[in-house]
């Protein structure tokens, strides 16, 4: 029995050890387009807050493990096309791959803004290890931070930018924090902590625009004008649908089903695979 599972987070490395535990002769085939796998992105603002020493501590384990293991991780590696009929994928460098089992475990991205000046300089989505390590250099010459959205990544990232001793603005267009999912007197302890770290809310406000050439110096939003060194982008997380985005059969997963099994093969979306 070969199990593909495409995406290497929480779901996909999951998919990963259960196969290989249900049966240690199972082939076990990982792909994913990143140079790591099995970590939290969730962690990632805790180093950056220095609540945590190290990058390396978000790691469920060393690559070696997964060798040990017997699961053949393909990193750095994209899946271009699926075909559920003929049970193949096509991947990027080593064309046709067949499968008896696919795990879809592609994880998110967030919410694309829509306003102008997106492809800017100085724009940070939460994500990639190999990315925050960099992105956690350039905070120690950061004076003004600007987050958007107090999501639950964005509640994380307004907290760890305060304990660097930046200025940090907070831009939402709710009337209070997790506007999506909490009450305002569940969150009002959190804001009231932020305020006292001298973290300035703006809420019922909207982003209408990145600033800047070349690298972002603000943003553009309902009440005015905010200066800025650089903003976390801390949108609402979607499903990842782009994997398979060629082929007869693509490989889109419906927001409205995560997890779904047919013709021998499972989607899990939103936990976290990359």
């Amino acid at each position: 029995m070969k199990t593909v599972i495409i995406g290497g987070g929480a779901a996909g490395t999951g998919a990963a050890g259960g196969a290989k535990a249900a049966n240690p002769q199972n082939e076990v085939v990982v792909y994913t387009s990143f140079e790591d796998i099995a970590y939290s992105p969730c962690g990632i603002p805790f180093v950056h807050g220095k609540e945590i020493d190290s990058f390396q501590r978000l790691f469920l384990a060393a690559k070696e493990d997964y060798v040990r293991a017997g699961i053949d991780i393909h990193y750095s590696t994209t899946v271009t096309g699926i075909d559920l009929n003929a049970k193949t994928i096509q991947v990027t460098g080593e064309g046709t791959v067949t499968w008896d089992r696919l795990v879809i475990a592609t994880g998110f991205e967030y919410a694309d803004p829509g306003v102008p000046g997106g492809d800017l300089d100085g724009l940070y989505y939460v994500k990639d290890i190999r990315a925050a390590e960099q992105w956690d250099k350039r905070l120690d010459d950061v004076k003004r931070a600007v987050v958007v959205e107090a999501s639950p990544l964005g509640v994380e990232m307004i907290t760890a930018l305060a304990h660097r001793g930046i200025e940090t603005h907070v831009v939402d267009p709710n009337p209070w924090t997790l506007g999506d999912t909490a009450d305002p007197d569940i969150v009002a302890p959190v804001e009231k902590d932020w305020t006292d770290m001298g973290v300035q809310l703006h809420f019922n406000t909207k982003l209408e625009a990145f600033l800047g050439t070349g690298s972002v110096t603000g943003v553009r939003t309902s009440g005015g004008d905010l200066p800025a060194d650089l903003v976390v982008v801390a949108t609402h997380k979607r499903p990842e649908q782009h994997a398979g985005s060629r082929g007869r059969h693509q490989a889109r997963l419906d927001r409205r089903d995560h997890r779904r099994q047919r013709h021998g093969h499972l989607r899990r979306g939103r936990l976290g695979g990359r």
